[in-house]
């Protein structure tokens, strides 16, 4: 029996019905139009497309957008001074900078990234934030983990109760998506490079998050018979072929359902990143 295709355009949709609904709410409540300012340093090709996107996506859906340009020689000092006059900007509800920075500012990422106010770091990167989401209170959440959250859901896939596992455990995927499951009272699992008998524990899983960054890393005896498979991974392995951490055709014969790549998991994140904008201009409001 073959899995259950979560694709991600339909999920997408729904999430960004949902943020056009709650801007128009703002605006005829409050007068507000929620507001995001992306800052991108110098012409990476990747970086300008990914603006593009999110810009288009604001404008498409009521947010007021802001891209600001910065060129590639611009210092720290000079980025941290213009988040500065961004979180004083009242029509901003949201900052984001655009990574990967130009490589004399990129040992400075941290630093850059905290000095957006925790109330507008719709990334949901801030420490502020990470505390929140690990005390369990209310805060913004990483986009691509709170998709993944979402898109179970709305699927009507169970999460409480459930035996997930993640294997990954970086700070933008693996670790939020840890602290949301567990939120939803699922039983949860992280794996890495130096986890022992990692198929064994796979085997296991309900529910399996693969955000490992290597291409179809995950195969099919790795998979529980109609587990839900959710892969986060994008890899390049030709000009124009993308696969994810999930060996995605013979996993699909196993798997009860699965998110494909392309066309998964990665048109969940803009749809997020919007949710985030409008939800951080209404935490805004009522502080």
């Amino acid at each position: 029996m073959t899995a259950r295709i979560l694709e991600g355009k339909v999920f997408a949709q729904a999430f960004r019905e949902d943020a056009q609904k709650k801007a128009a709410a703002l605006q005829e409540k409050y007068g507000v139009q929620p507001g995001l300012a992306v800052i991108i340093v110098g012409s990476n090709p990747a970086s300008q497309v990914y603006v593009r996107n999110k810009h288009k996506s604001c404008e498409a859906l009521g947010i007021y957008s802001e891209v600001i340009e910065m060129p590639e020689t611009t210092t720290k000092d000079e980025l941290i001074a213009k988040i500065d006059a961004l979180n004083a900007d009242v029509k901003i509800h949201g900052i984001l900078v655009q990574l990967p920075l130009p490589e004399q500012i990129a040992a400075h990422e941290s630093e850059i990234l905290e000095r957006i106010r925790p109330e507008k770091d719709v990334d949901g990167f801030h420490p502020v934030n990470v505390g929140r989401l690990v005390t369990g209170e209310p805060g913004l959440v990483p986009c691509t983990p709170f998709g993944c959250l979402r898109m179970l859901e709305l699927a009507g896939i169970p999460i409480d109760g459930q035996r997930a596992v993640i294997i990954g455990r970086s700070n933008i995927v693996g670790k939020p998506m840890l602290h949301l499951l567990l939120g939803k009272n699922a039983t949860v699992t992280i794996c890495h490079s130096h986890t022992k008998d990692l198929p064994a524990i796979t085997r296991e899983a309900d529910i399996l998050v693969a955000a490992v960054g290597r291409p179809k890393f995950v195969t099919a005896d790795m998979v529980k018979p109609g587990a839900t498979v959710i892969d986060v991974g994008i890899n390049r392995i030709a000009p124009k072929k993308l696969v994810g951490d999930v060996d995605f055709e013979s996993v699909k014969e196993v798997a009860g359902a699965i998110t494909p790549v392309p066309g998964g998991v990665g048109l969940l994140t803009v749809a997020m990143l919007m949710e985030n904008v409008v939800r951080a201009a209404e935490m805004q409001l009522q502080a």
